[in-house]
């Protein structure tokens, strides 16, 4: 009997002291904060990584995300959670500290982003189809609105959604050629919506400036932009860039551009060119065009480090092995490599010391010095495409 007690004994004592040593730095290690975490969508196989930016690493791999060829991201306030938006309609929501999924549902046939209001209570999705959007309550993606993209041609594929300041959210009609505001500022209550018409031709993307004043949608169907300032009473659609493409023949689309990206580069907007190889240099104030530059194919994103002193530039097939960038100054392309084949996204870290590169077709993401472009890292993933970071959770639009 003494001989149990005593083994006892030394066993509670080892106990205690791992509970003040090793078991005390466990749960220390086993608690994180969110803001240097961010996922990489694996577009092929349905799945996500979660990622560590500041150790430079795979934290968890989460599945089960339905069609993620063409996902999307954004992130709830405490940027614990990530809402992940299919293909095929699915909207997931992915706890990233568990590494779960929290809650799905399928609301849609066909999809194309979406986005959290301002205050991170509504979660909105638009729709190819059926045409439309419906919105979701963040906390329990339970339906809180359906607007049908209702126009006299049927129902409208919506596009360019975005939240806006005051509990709103901004799409346009790829159909109808129009740009609708849906403002939930009122609660409970119905939204109330906004209608712009006679925006443009086949409006295919769009976009919220960061203090969340000026939206502006792309136009495939003729050369042009449409601005919408949100500041004014009422407001009302004007065109801008109109013609930017005088004189040159359009080139085949391969890959429409992505206007989300746009980079504010000083006191200069920086956009890809539809259907050319070149991207434009527009004044932030007027709105005109004050340069462009020739790049080597057609751009996807052209995305400017968070100084606004460089603007890093993807492109579509079959020119997507190359990335280079500009000094936003100049107009001049000062770097150019090739990262490997289909180079399909590109995420700056918060505050830009950092770029994170994802080469769909070498089944990687690399990481890039946004200043030296020396290749930092390499992490594996499968078909990797969109690169989310939780700062987004703090920027309007993103």
């Amino acid at each position: 009997m003494r001989v149990l007690l005593k083994a006892l004994l030394v066993l509670s004592m080892a106990l205690i002291a791992a509970s003040a040593t090793g078991v005390l730095r466990a749960s220390q290690l086993a608690l994180r904060g969110t803001g240097d975490l961010g996922i990489v969508i694996e577009r092929a196989t349905g799945s996500l990584l979660i990622v560590d930016t500041t150790g430079r690493k795979t934290l968890s791999r989460v599945e089960g995300l339905g069609d993620l060829s063409h996902a999307s991201a954004v992130f709830s306030r405490d940027e614990r959670y990530a809402f992940v938006f299919g293909r095929d309609g699915g909207l997931t929501k992915v706890d990233l500290l568990t590494g779960t999924i929290a809650g799905r549902v399928v609301q849609a046939g066909n999809s194309i982003g979406g986005a959290i209001s301002d205050d991170g209570t509504l979660v909105a999705v638009s729709n190819y189809e059926p045409g439309g959007v419906r919105v979701f309550d963040a906390a329990t993606l339970a339906l809180v609105a359906d607007i049908p993209a209702a126009w006299p041609g049927g129902l409208s594929k919506t596009i360019g959604l975005v939240d806006a300041p005051g509990r709103r959210f901004v799409f346009t009609l790829w159909d109808a050629g129009e740009t609708w505001i849906a403002d939930f500022s009122n609660g409970a209550a119905p939204c109330i919506i906004t209608k712009l018409e006679g925006i443009g031709a086949n409006p295919y993307d769009a976009l919220i400036t960061a203090d969340g004043r000026y939206y502006v949608a792309g136009l495939y169907g003729e050369d042009g932009l449409s601005l919408v300032d949100l500041w004014d009473d009422p407001v009302k659609p004007r065109r801008i860039l109109d013609n930017y493409g005088r004189g040159e023949a359009k080139l085949p689309v391969y890959k429409m551009p992505h206007l989300e990206g746009w980079a504010l580069a000083g006191d200069r907007f920086v956009l890809p060119a539809v259907g050319r190889h070149e991207v434009l240099f527009v004044d932030a104030r007027s709105f005109a065009e004050v340069a462009r530059t020739s790049v080597h194919g057609q751009p996807v994103f052209a995305v400017a480090r968070p100084d606004g002193r460089h603007v890093w530039v993807n492109f579509a097939h079959p020119r997507n092995d190359t990335i280079q960038v500009i000094d936003s100054r100049s107009a001049e392309v000062v770097k150019e490599w090739r990262p490997g084949p289909a180079v399909l996204h590109m995420e700056f870290t918060a505050r830009g010391h950092e770029v994170w590169v994802s080469v769909r077709d070498a089944n990687a993401v690399q990481v890039y010095d946004a200043r030296t472009f020396e290749k930092k890292a390499e992490i594996a993933a499968t078909s990797p495409s969109g690169i989310f970071f939780t700062s987004r959770a703090h920027r309007t639009g993103l």
